[in-house]
């Protein structure tokens, strides 16, 4: 990572890249400087949990710096419980439920960790500051 384009009072935060892969990096990050992703989600053992208040360093998908996020609030629930206004927050593809559902069942697939009742860590976000 090229912390060189990072202002300095960021520099010690810890840093993450969403998705799985570089194109899904890139798109979720436009998403977020664009200001429709203000939500996202991850598997309960994710390693990088975050707390309300905590700032996160964005990658895209080269792992180049890109922005600063600033964790709002932080819930805990299951794949079901997850409502509509949560992934109309989450900003990908028509915002809906269904697209969301589809679009989880297939990521968390894709890691061999999907199951109908899994426990996820519901983040909502802001954008602090785009390099």
């Amino acid at each position: 990572m090229n912390l060189s384009a990072v202002p300095e009072q960021y520099r010690g935060l810890r840093s993450f890249a969403f998705g799985d892969g570089p194109a899904l990096a890139d798109e979720l990050l436009d998403l977020v400087i664009r200001g429709v992703k203000t939500a996202t989600c991850s598997t309960e053992d994710e390693p990088n949990t975050s707390t309300p208040g905590e700032r996160w360093i964005v990658l895209d998908g080269r792992g180049e710096p890109r922005c600063i996020i600033e964790s709002t609030e932080v819930s805990y629930r299951r794949f079901g419980e997850v409502d509509a206004a949560f992934a109309f927050d989450e900003g990908e593809g028509d915002r809906s439920l269904d697209y969301w559902r589809n679009a989880h069942r297939n990521y968390f697939g894709r890691q061999g960790k999907f199951r109908e009742d899994m426990m996820l860590m519901c983040e909502r976000l802001r954008l602090v500051e785009v390099f």
